[in-house]
C-alpha cells in the first residue's frame, strides 16, 4: 500500500460503524481524503499528524455528507488555505468529474450513496468513501438513475484493479476485488428477492422490507427504506415495476 495514514473520528454509530475514516496520504506534502465531521478533536487531530507529514498539499472530498465533509471549514482554519476538490461540494475549490486529475488522485465517479460521490485512486489504493466500506453494506439514495449509477460504479472500480480499498467507514479492505464483487452480488441478489415479493403480490414498503430486507436490523430500516427505493426506481425506469405499488415516504427525496 501506498504511504497512507488513517485518522478515525470518535463518531461511531450504525451508520458510521466505528467512526469516520479520514486519510493522509503521501508526505512533502500530503493530502486529505475526506475531513470528516466538525468535531474539533478529530480536525486537530488531522492537521497534526499532517503536519508531521510536511503539511497539506490539499482536500478531496468524496460526497457532501457531513460525516465526510463538515470539518471542512475547520480544517482550512487550521492547516490554511489549501485546494479542494470534489464534485458538486459548496465548499470545494476544483470541480472534479470522472478522470479528473488532482494532486496524487484520479476521480473515480461513484454515484448512488450520495449522487455527487467520487471515489480516489492513488497509485493503486483506492479511497472509496461510502460506495464501499470496510464491512456491511451501503444504501443507496433513490436519486433518478442511483442504484443503475452505483453498480455501473463498481464495475468501474472493478476495471481499476486496486491493491487495496481505503473506505469512508470500517476497516482497510485487503481483498478488494472480492469485496467489489460481494457489494455488486449483494445488490442484485436484492433485487431478485425483491422480483420474487413483487411477484407474490406484496405491495407496500412494509410487507416488502420485512420480506426482502428482513435481516436489516431495526434501527437500520430506514436506510434499508431509502434503499428499497431507490430499487423501486430501477424497476420502473426498466418496465419492471407492477401497478399499484406503494412507494416508501423518504424525507428529503421527495416520494421515493
Amino acid at each position: 500500500m501506498d504511504d497512507v495514514e488513517l485518522v478515525r473520528a470518535d463518531n461511531p454509530g450504525p451508520f458510521t460503524l466505528e467512526g469516520t475514516n479520514t486519510w493522509l496520504v503521501g508526505r512533502d506534502p500530503c493530502w486529505v481524503v475526506d475531513p470528516g465531521p466538525a468535531m474539533p478533536g478529530h480536525l486537530e487531530r488531522v492537521a497534526a499528524d499532517a503536519r508531521a507529514r510536511g503539511g497539506v498539499g490539499g482536500i478531496v472530498v468524496t460526497h457532501d455528507h457531513a460525516d465526510h465533509a463538515g470539518g471542512l471549514a475547520g480544517l482550512l482554519a487550521l492547516v490554511g488555505g489549501v485546494p479542494v476538490g470534489a464534485a458538486a461540494f459548496a465548499g470545494a475549490s476544483e470541480r472534479l468529474v470522472d478522470g479528473a486529475r488532482l494532486g496524487p488522485f484520479t476521480a473515480v465517479a461513484t454515484p448512488g450513496h450520495a449522487p455527487d460521490h467520487l471515489a480516489y485512486l492513488a497509485g493503486r489504493t483506492l479511497f472509496s468513501g461510502d460506495a464501499v466500506l470496510g464491512h456491511g453494506s451501503v444504501f443507496i439514495a433513490p436519486d433518478p438513475g442511483a442504484l443503475r449509477g452505483y453498480l455501473a460504479g463498481i464495475d468501474r472500480m472493478l476495471a481499476l484493479d486496486p491493491g487495496v480499498i481505503c473506505p469512508g467507514h470500517g476497516p482497510i479492505v485487503m481483498e478488494p476485488r472480492a469485496k467489489l464483487e460481494e457489494y455488486r452480488d449483494h445488490r442484485l441478489d436484492r433485487e431478485r428477492r425483491l422480483v420474487a415479493a413483487l411477484d407474490d403480490g406484496l405491495r407496500t414498503p412494509d410487507e416488502l422490507l420485512d420480506r426482502v430486507w428482513a435481516d436489516a436490523p431495526a434501527v437500520l430500516r430506514p436506510a434499508a427504506a431509502v434503499t428499497l427505493a431507490a430499487h423501486l426506481d430501477k424497476l420502473d425506469a426498466e418496465g419492471r415495476l407492477p401497478e399499484g405499488v406503494d412507494r416508501p415516504v423518504i424525507p428529503g427525496y421527495g416520494p421515493g
